[in-house]
């Protein structure tokens, strides 16, 4: 049973290099560093594409985080991904069936303290931590999607 509901924001780009390693590892930035000390292998992990502005992707972390230099993810300004955690896939959805998420965030709580023409603005950085509930609304539609 997962504990604790992640959320993973990055650019096109650095989703598509985790969609080319088979979603088996996901690189994290140090600044997160008192979040990744709660990831535990079980835990469940939403890819949120910013730019696009799309729910893609959900995941299963497969270990805790470990710390690996190797240069895999493209920084984004001067962070790089020092840190990961293994994963596996759950539900990978093509980018013709990514969830616009202007259409599923007036529904999440995790939103609430941001104005509603502001939303996007809680999906700033790296790593966030979800309720439950707006995690599994989320995979719940990617679900339908995927396979009907």
């Amino acid at each position: 049973m997962p504990r604790n509901f992640w959320m993973i924001v990055s650019n096109v780009e650095n989703f598509r290099i985790t969609h080319e390693l088979g979603f088996t590892v996901q690189g994290l930035k140090a600044q997160h560093w008192r979040k990744m000390q709660r990831i535990e292998s079980g835990d469940r992990v939403l890819f949120y594409v910013s730019g696009a502005r799309r729910f893609a992707a959900t995941a299963t972390a497969t270990s805790s985080f470990f710390e690996e230099e190797t240069s895999i993810w493209q920084n984004e300004g001067r962070a790089g991904w020092p840190y990961r955690i293994g994963i596996k896939p759950e539900v990978v959805l093509p980018d013709a069936q990514q969830i616009d998420a202007n259409l599923l965030a007036p529904r999440l709580d995790y939103i609430k303290r941001w104005p509603p023409e502001n939303w996007y603005m809680a999906f700033q950085g790296n790593l966030h931590l979800l309720p439950k509930t707006d995690f599994l609304l989320i995979e719940e539609e990617m679900r339908k999607l995927k396979f009907g």
